[in-house]
């Protein structure tokens, strides 16, 4: 692959490629212009060409063209020197993956079809332009995503196809036709097709919505050497920019979601070809942006895929928020019913997933009646069970003030035993490999040194606590911030802190890690030393991952025009480098 990468690397000039992203402007002997990867309005993004290399002054990124590509395309380095390849004449399929060089007559037949359909669409009035002017998608969105017509005859598709040579073996591989008693046929008759295409530019399949009562209403192509339905998306080849740009996915139910939130300038927009989500596609928009907001319909079946998606997502570690639809049944009827910015409006008030599920139990009990308030805080304690300790913690306190039940008893209900959240294996929900890693993250443990020592010194004295807190970001650990937030909460004026009360706050196991602290942490009269210590850790993290952002931004900074911004670097360097020395000899 190496040597591949270096071919493209070679042929692709990389002012060129950046070119079709980026205004640039000849400044010396290099080019620059905005940053396409952050906000600017001065110039901060430089491009060699001599040393084939960008990197941007402001946010610090710098590469390759193939790297480039990667960021301003989302694609994987593969992906990225694929699509290259193929637009600088680079014939390595064949020689390096010799999979997808099989795998390329499919695609060209697929293209194929799809030409047919789209040919079949545009020759004049038809059923399928009626409906599709009649569902109000314009012009624009039927071009940019090749919406074709597959019409009523039973042969169409295959006479073209096998009439170009192209074997009746490979058409039913892909699905494009089906057989039965000897006789072949078009598998999409009387419908309009959507082509189903990857984020390389391949068309991998299929989708046919019915002009008639016909059924079934939707036809997707069957998994084949180059479809697989769960492992990927509709329309994510066109939006996964608007996607990236926005952080943001608005995951739909199906075609017609797509292209009508599109046509009203909703972009960053796709469909997961079914209401059953599938992990490989929630890792794929993982890929694109943390946060995914659930379109799906709002009929019954709609919301249980939603219900079901949405685990499926947090597990991939995306933030989910679900929207909730009144007056109409999918995005497609309210986008046009209400407009762009009321739709926009339901997705910025999108509840989070804990919210919706802590809602949606809301609405299955009837909280009127004792039975149906307890039905509630079962169903409640069921939620908090996946959660976080912290976040759990938020929404006992929560629980407790809607329901007027203390918060021990909603711990003890949620986790047994003495409502500890770290609680025993046989009363917590089953793990995920994708929970098991932010567990992992949030740390059940004892918390750092930092997190220690910082306690023990706010415990021996009050004046600690506000030099401490501009470094409140060290208590990563749940349990560790907690105290910390109790310890400055409850901190008298004559700053001592009533351990009593402080007790009384915490729960049974962040007393234990108190309580671990008092006994295991001495100061021994070094309170100072030791804070001192613990700052000067801190600002060497900080010094260490500036010096490296700066040796990264002088790699290919070494040219006339930039000799002011170099030097003012180089400064930076040898000025931080000193002072890495200094704090490490104190």
């Amino acid at each position: 692959m190496t040597n591949i990468a270096d071919e493209i690397k070679s042929r692709c000039n990389i002012v060129d490629v950046i070119g079709r992203h980026v205004t640039l402007k000849k400044m010396g002997a290099n080019y620059k212009g905005l940053c396409p990867f952050h906000n600017e309005k001065t110039p901060s993004f430089l491009v060699s060409e001599e040393k084939q290399r960008f990197i941007c002054y402001g946010c610090g990124v710098a590469g390759d063209v193939i790297s480039f590509v990667q960021r301003v395309q989302n694609l994987s380095f593969l992906e990225a020197a694929e699509k290259l390849a193929g637009e600088y004449g680079i014939e390595w399929q064949r020689d390096v993956f010799g999979a997808e060089a099989k795998r390329s007559v499919y695609y060209d037949i697929n293209r194929e079809a799809a030409a047919f359909f789209y040919r079949a669409f545009r020759s004049g009035r038809n059923p399928a332009l009626a409906y599709m002017a009649g569902r109000g998608i314009n012009d624009v969105s039927l071009k940019k995503f090749g919406v074709g017509y597959a019409d009523g005859e039973w042969d169409s598709l295959h006479k073209h196809l096998t009439g170009k040579g192209i074997d009746e073996k490979l058409l039913l591989e892909l699905g494009l036709i089906s057989s039965s008693k000897g006789r072949a046929y078009d598998k999409y008759r009387n419908r309009v097709i959507f082509p189903i295409i990857n984020t390389r530019d391949k068309i991998i399949g299929f989708g046919g919505r019915v002009l008639d009562d016909s059924l079934p209403k939707y036809l997707n192509s069957s998994d084949s050497r180059v479809f697989k339905k769960k492992e990927n998306l509709y329309a994510l080849n066109v939006t996964r920019q608007e996607i990236a740009k926005e952080g943001c996915a608005i995951l739909c139910e199906g075609y017609m979601d797509v292209l009508s939130l599109y046509r009203f300038g909703v972009r960053n927009v796709t469909a997961s070809l079914g209401t059953a989500l599938t992990t490989d596609q929630a890792a794929m928009l993982k890929r694109y942006a943390e946060r995914v907001v659930l379109a799906y319909d709002s009929d019954r079946a709609g919301q249980a895929a939603a219900e079901r998606g949405m685990d499926i997502l947090r597990d991939a570690g995306c933030k989910v928020r679900v929207l909730r639809m009144t007056g109409a049944k999918d995005p497609d009827e309210y986008v046009k019913a209400y407009g762009r910015e009321a739709f926009l409006e339901l997705v910025e008030r999108a509840p989070s997933l804990t919210d919706y599920k802590l809602s949606a139990a809301r609405e299955r009990c009837d909280l009127s009646s004792t039975e149906g308030s307890l039905a509630f805080l079962k169903a409640a304690a069921a939620v908090l069970r996946d959660l976080g300790p912290v976040e759990a913690d938020v929404y006992i306190r929560k629980l407790a003030a809607e329901t007027r039940v203390s918060e021990g008893a909603i711990r003890r209900e949620t986790w047994g035993g003495d409502g500890d959240a770290r609680g025993s294996a046989s009363v917590r929900a089953p793990l995920t490999p994708a929970r098991r890693e932010r567990e992992a993250d949030a740390d059940f443990g004892d918390g750092s040194m930092l997190e220690r020592n910082f306690i023990r010194l706010m415990l021996q004295s009050g004046a600690y606590i506000d030099r401490i807190k501009p470094y409140e970001r060290v208590f990563s650990t749940p349990a560790a911030f907690r105290i910390y937030s109790a310890v400055a909460a409850l901190c008298a004026e004559d700053g001592e802190v009533d351990m009593r009360k402080l007790e009384d706050a915490l729960s049974p196991s962040d007393r234990d890690l108190l309580l671990d602290i008092l006994e295991k942490v001495r100061l021994a009269d070094t309170e100072e030393a030791v804070f001192t210590e613990c700052v000067n850790t801190l600002r060497l993290s900080a010094l260490a991952g500036r010096e490296q952002e700066i040796i990264r931004m002088l790699t290919v900074a070494n040219d006339e025009e930039n000799k002011e911004r170099v030097e003012a670097l180089t400064k930076e360097l040898i000025n931080i480098q000193r002072e890495i020395k200094e704090v490490k000899g104190r």
